[in-house]
């Protein structure tokens, strides 16, 4: 089965490493987890993301310029873009199921 690679972008450096945690749990799932815009860009340029997860803490103006870097710059045309604000586990993993969904 063909691997997902989801980035993650948070403010926080706990609730990163816990997101992150809980995407890898996942063995189809590589989860990429980082805490500024400049460094979102560049990992994204680098590799295939099917999933990008807005964590919280995010702007709006910083939240509105990476939605469009990401649907410009992105060679998938049905990348998942998807606010995650917490809540769990079991939350996470349903934004990233239905986001999947989306993403056919």
């Amino acid at each position: 089965m063909e691997t997902t690679n989801i980035l993650y972008i948070g403010r926080h450096p706990e609730i990163l490493e816990t997101v992150i945690r809980l995407i890898n749990a996942n063995e189809i799932w590589n989860g990429v987890g980082v805490m500024n815009d400049e460094e979102a860009k560049e990992i994204f340029l680098k590799k295939d993301f099917s999933i990008v997860l807005l964590g919280s803490g995010i702007h709006e103006e910083s939240e509105a310029e990476l939605c469009s870097f990401f649907k410009n710059k992105n060679p998938n045309p049905n990348i998942s873009i998807v606010q995650h604000y917490g809540g769990g586990s079991g939350l996470l993993k349903s934004e990233i199921l239905l986001a999947l969904e989306n993403t056919k």
